[in-house]
């Protein structure tokens, strides 16, 4: 046996040791959702996992109550690995961050079993806050200096089927207000100024406004106020939107035309508009070709076998990676025809499969970090591009 096959062995066996308790993280986290930037329990539950495992943990970093960071080996290479543990309104963990959080947890601590050895110090970083769209907790992080001192950045999402660089692009969520002015609606309707009427001409401009742009550009949203009684003439309307490109330079071009759909609005009913949010956009993701590679010879010496997937979603693990070498595989968990975002993912991220992929997921991130902390050129190339 080699020295780098002794050290994923020894990977191997701690994560081996810790996977009940690592199950039954995932299982805990995923019973009781908490969403952005309120996952009080599930950072607690995290932080006090890594410390009985023998990390330092600080709590509540960069002011961010729910954020952490846990930290073993003392290597030259710096490898982060994010934990993201926020659910999503009304359907709980349908994206499955119960397992992102268990699989970073149980990756730190199998890498961290011969961190030292191999010359590795091991980051997880608490993220919370991934599903908001805007300000996400890793576009905070970044910019209060988390990932300052990480050479590489990785996590792993769960979904229908294995990718090692699945199309993550650029994303900007934003809410819009509209304020008219009650009126009874049939009897003096023309003392009101309706600010349903300039939702509904925001949507119409919005949807003609699809024929023009470019067919890997998204805009959706949702109506979350939409006037309190039918006999009165609304004064107060609220609707939450997302805009999609395929970079942060294209989303940026296609920010002001949406926007000018809800000034339309508001010119042509008298309302007054409000916009909120938008101003921290997800980047698109930047996968690092080599390390997706490691990566997926990793995860398919476990027996995983790996799809090109069409679909595109968003992420602030775009922001990481676009400073710090990163990358952002998906592993499968048997879910089909359940998709992320719908209730029936959910009820799959808590199956045999799901646990099987947590399995899978931590040991191909630790193996991967072991990888690159053993070839000392690609390890040299990787401390010295960041400290450029």
């Amino acid at each position: 046996m080699t020295t780098l096959d002794a050290m994923k062995a020894g990977a191997r066996e701690r994560l081996e040791r810790e996977r009940t308790g690592l199950v039954a993280l995932s299982r805990r986290i995923h019973a009781q959702p908490e969403l952005a930037y309120e996952e009080e329990r599930a950072s607690t539950w995290l932080a006090e996992y890594l410390t009985d495992a023998g990390f330092a943990v600080e709590a509540g970093v960069r002011d961010i109550p729910t954020a952490f960071i846990a930290r073993a080996g003392s290597g030259p290479l710096h490898v982060a690995i994010c934990a993201e543990y926020d659910a999503l309104p009304g359907i709980g963990h349908a994206c499955g961050h119960n397992l992102i959080a268990a699989m970073a947890a149980g990756a730190g601590v199998a890498a961290a079993r011969v961190a030292d050895d191999v010359g590795l110090t091991v980051t997880v970083i608490g993220c919370p806050a991934e599903e908001t769209g805007n300000a996400g907790g890793k576009i905070l992080l970044l910019d209060r200096g988390a990932f300052d001192d990480a050479h590489v950045a990785m996590m792993v999402h769960p979904a229908p089927v294995d990718s090692a660089r699945p199309k993550m692009i650029a994303a900007s969520m934003f809410e819009a207000r509209y304020t008219g002015k009650e009126a009874h609606a049939s009897a003096f309707p023309e003392l009101g100024i309706n600010a349903a009427d300039a939702l509904t001409i925001a949507q119409t401009a919005i949807g003609l406004l699809r024929q023009s742009i470019r067919p890997t550009d998204r805009i959706h949203g949702i109506i979350t106020r939409g006037g309190d009684a039918p006999n009165v003439i609304p004064a107060h309307t609220a609707a939450s939107y997302i805009v999609r490109s395929e970079t942060l330079d294209e989303l940026r071009e296609l920010t002001p035309r949406v926007i000018r759909c809800f000034e339309a609005g508001a010119l042509a009913t008298g309302a007054q508009l409000e916009i909120t949010g938008g101003d921290q956009p997800y980047a698109q993701v930047l996968h690092h070709a080599g390390l997706a590679a490691l990566y997926q010879r990793n995860a398919e010496d476990l027996g995983r076998a790996f799809f090109e997937l069409p679909s595109s979603a968003s992420t602030d693990m775009g922001n990481v990676s676009l400073v710090v070498p990163s990358i952002h595989p998906l592993i499968g968990v048997n879910s089909l025809p359940a998709v992320n975002h719908q209730p029936e993912f959910a009820a799959a991220c808590v199956t045999p499969e799901a646990d099987q992929a947590l399995y899978d997921g931590a040991l191909a991130m630790a193996w991967t970090a072991i990888d690159l902390a053993a070839d000392e050129p690609l390890r040299d190339q990787f401390i010295a591009a960041r400290a450029r």
